[in-house]
């Protein structure tokens, strides 16, 4: 009996034992390197991603304007005037350079282009400085030639306002040197040049119109002013038989 006294202490000791729970004890963490230390634990905490996130949004906050680099402006050579060329000067219309000479102005040396006009029987020197800015221009080319038979051929603008002001717009259509605009006077007082009631005033007007318009063709095409008269001439006739032609086909 003493004996088994002494046993039954040592199996409820172990009973005990294994009753009582054991500790929950925190898993360590996993170094990869014993050496590392305390900061660089904190350094390997820090989520990559957010900083690359946070840089991507203040990158779109802030946009970059793009650089606007303005254009140059393109300039037009000025136009060379030689000795034989013709020319058109807007109040004279179509001259030929005959000679280039220098006058002296004072203390002011300058250079002076010589122009004639046979139809006129006058002469006009030019500034050769100051010769585009007067309005002397070269004779138009052959394309600026074809913009002007179209617009012959265009239908003329009726105006029923006060001759005295439609005689203005057109004198200062002729004497801008424009030779679109002088192919608008043309074609504008055509229309009733076989009228007898026509002023004598819109005649005058009519003819230094044609007469300017029939200069620069001769000119641009080399021909002589009877030749370009008559080129003119049949363009407009042939406008005028084919209005009538139309009213008498609508009249019918």
């Amino acid at each position: 009996m003493a004996k088994m006294q002494k046993k039954m202490p040592k199996k409820s000791a172990a009973k005990a034992k294994k009753a009582t729970p054991k500790k929950a004890t925190k898993p360590a963490l996993k170094v990869k390197s014993k050496n590392m230390t305390a900061k660089h634990k904190i350094v390997a905490k820090k989520p990559v991603v957010k900083t690359v996130a946070k840089a991507a949004v203040k990158a779109i906050a802030k946009p970059v304007a793009p650089k606007v680099v303005a254009a140059k402006p393109v300039v037009a050579p000025k136009p060379v005037y030689k000795v034989g060329v013709h020319v058109v000067y807007p109040t004279h219309g179509v001259g030929r350079i005959v000679a280039e000479e220098t006058q002296m102005i004072g203390d002011v040396e300058l250079r002076m282009l010589v122009i004639a006009f046979e139809k006129d029987k006058m002469t006009l020197r030019v500034p050769v400085h100051r010769a585009t800015a007067a309005g002397l221009r070269p004779v138009s080319t052959n394309d600026r030639m074809k913009k002007v038979f179209i617009t012959l051929k265009s239908r003329a603008r009726t105006s029923r306002g006060m001759w005295s002001r439609r005689a203005q717009e057109y004198e200062a259509k002729i004497n801008s040197g424009n030779i679109i605009a002088i192919a608008e006077v043309v074609r504008d007082l055509h229309q009733n040049v076989d009228l007898s009631e026509r002023s004598y005033s819109e005649r005058m007007i009519y003819e230094s119109a044609l007469s300017r318009l029939v200069g620069e063709l001769a000119a641009a095409e080399g021909t002589d002013h009877k030749t370009a008269t008559d080129k003119l001439m049949k363009l407009l006739r042939a406008k005028v038989a084919a209005a009538a032609a139309a009213a008498v086909k609508e009249a019918a």
